[in-house]
């Protein structure tokens, strides 16, 4: 049975730190697990603009929680979320 991870990704459209993050991720997958990647555009929320602007990318695993990254893939913060997520699953 395959696990769902779910992450949201803070990016914008022209941004190519934005895409290597969501990349290195997903690179980050183990076998029997699927990172869900939602991935929000800032500039189409004013808010969103003024939370994160200079900051994207910006990634969350829970994104009421607390911020796990921005700029570059913290990939221990990214794994550990991805465990967590395991562990309350198991």
């Amino acid at each position: 049975m395959t696990r769902t991870v779910p992450f949201t990704l803070y990016s914008r459209s022209y941004c190519h730190l934005c895409e290597d993050m969501r990349q290195a991720l997903l690179a980050l997958q183990q076998p029997g697990e699927r990172f869900e990647v939602a991935v929000i555009d800032v500039d189409a929320d004013p808010a969103l603009v003024a939370r994160f602007d200079e900051l994207v990318p910006v990634l969350y695993g829970d994104p009421e929680g607390e911020e796990l990254c921005h700029y570059f893939l913290d990939a221990a913060a990214a794994r550990g979320w991805a465990d967590a997520c395991a562990k309350a699953a198991a």
